[in-house]
């Protein structure tokens, strides 16, 4: 994942950037992604399961298509219209703490090539299947805010 590209255009995001569509805030969105992220390089590890057969049909249909990131998903184990607590101090820091973590998600992956993680959604997934997910997953929340 190119932390560089994804660093410009967070530049382009301020803490009272509206929503064009979500309950997200700014900061909701990039601490979001920057989980996500962790646990794509299992610095947040979550159990293995098997995927139910609607989730391994949401995976290929989003993994191996041109399909974008679709709207109104509810990330696992949250309720609709509930947000995590934020945990940064301002959007700077949770920034920061981004682009950190994909740096860390990269290291992680070059040095195991080879390595698979759990995706909360669709269970075990390898380097190159979360290199599908994430540009999708970013470009969605990054559209969320017009920064993409």
């Amino acid at each position: 994942m190119e932390s560089k590209t994804i660093e410009k255009k967070l530049k382009n995001l301020k803490a009272d950037t509206p929503a064009q569509f979500g309950i997200m805030t700014p900061q909701h969105m990039v601490e979001h992604l920057t989980v996500t992220v962790k646990i794509a390089y299992n610095r947040i590890k979550i159990p293995e399961f098997e995927p139910s057969e609607k989730q391994k049909f949401q995976k290929r249909a989003l993994l191996d298509s041109d399909m974008d990131f679709p709207r109104g998903v509810v990330a696992p184990g949250m309720n609709a219209g509930d947000l995590m607590p934020l945990r940064s101090a301002n959007l700077d820091e949770a920034k920061q703490q981004l682009i950190d973590s994909i740096t860390a998600y990269n290291e992680f992956f070059e040095s195991d090539t080879n390595a698979t993680t759990v995706h909360p959604r669709f269970g075990m997934l390898a380097y190159s299947e979360w290199e599908r997910f994430h540009p999708k997953h970013f470009a969605h929340h990054f559209k969320q805010f017009g920064i993409w």
